[in-house]
């Protein structure tokens, strides 16, 4: 089991945008860009795109420590806590064999608990 990733969170200029800043790389030297109409693979930034995509974001660009998250300004109050509960989480499961995320291994994860 890996550790959770800590996470700092900033407001964008826009109301629109957050950016969460981790402890540790999510790429390489590689922006990644992701929208809904984006083919998602199954790399660690990709999946954390795809669950953030789910819980309501538009647009998530990961870049080495960085992810910035794009969604309508009035998801925010409920998206926030939910998106920084994700990203911290990532890396806890990994390894074919144990999975590396909630839906590998069969757990619902506790969202709706963060506020």
């Amino acid at each position: 089991m890996g550790q959770p990733i800590t996470v700092t969170v900033r407001a964008g200029a826009s109301p629109d945008v957050r950016f969460f800043e981790c402890d540790r790389s999510l790429t390489g030297m590689a922006i990644e860009v992701y929208t809904a109409e984006s083919p998602i693979g199954a790399r660690p930034p990709d999946v954390l795109a795809k669950r953030l995509l789910d819980a309501g974001a538009v647009k998530v660009t990961i870049y080495s420590n960085v992810a910035t998250v794009e969604a309508p300004a009035d998801v925010w109050p409920e998206l926030e806590p939910k998106a920084t509960f994700t990203i911290e989480h990532l890396f806890e499961f990994y390894g074919d064999d144990a999975g590396w995320s909630f839906e590998a291994r069969g757990v619902e994860p506790e969202i709706s608990k963060v506020q």
